[in-house]
């Protein structure tokens, strides 16, 4: 059950997130979480360089959807100026909303990634609908309420995972 929380890659931040390596995997879409994956979760709008990630992917024909747990207004304000698809209440890790994702980005499961900050909502949810997962560090320390108790158990998890040596990343 533990390996369900693995993330089958990880990075820094979305910026190691390479176009060409997406190509070369075949990658057409990404299924991307907001709040600490791509801006801090107070952060209302796109900064400069994430609009800039943004603009690079699609230009290299990587659909991105972003799928958040948070309510649409929130969602809509980030989502709406970049032209972005998205999927707000996403009830992560329930599947509906990868599946959802999946259905706007017109891709397959193998040709997609799940990017988020979190191993109990974004990598759990990609995992268990068997899309390939990339962990990468939460942008802000600090988190919303909800968060804060979801990191604690993540915690929990990690410490469990390291102890049979699955871990493999360590955040900075």
């Amino acid at each position: 059950m533990l390996k369900k929380f693995l993330p089958k890659g990880f990075v820094e931040d979305i910026y190691q997130i390479k176009t060409e390596h997406l190509n070369e995997r075949g990658i057409k879409g990404m299924i991307i979480d907001l709040d600490n994956t791509l801006v801090a979760w107070d952060c209302l709008d796109a900064t400069v360089e994430v609009a800039e990630w943004l603009k690079q992917m699609q230009q290299a024909g990587i659909r991105i959807v972003i799928v958040s747990n948070n309510n649409e207004e929130r969602v809509n304000r980030f989502a709406k100026p970049l032209q972005i698809p998205f999927v707000s209440k996403a009830n992560k890790p329930l599947g509906g909303a990868f599946k959802r994702a999946i259905k706007i980005l017109g891709t397959k499961k193998r040709e997609t990634i799940v990017v988020g900050d979190q191993l109990l909502t974004d990598i759990f949810g990609g995992n268990r609908q068997k899309i390939h997962t990339v962990l990468v560090n939460p942008v802000a320390t600090s988190d919303a309420k909800i968060t804060t108790f979801n990191r604690n158990l993540e915690s929990f998890i990690k410490e469990r995972l390291r102890k049979r040596g699955l871990v493999y990343w360590e955040e900075s």
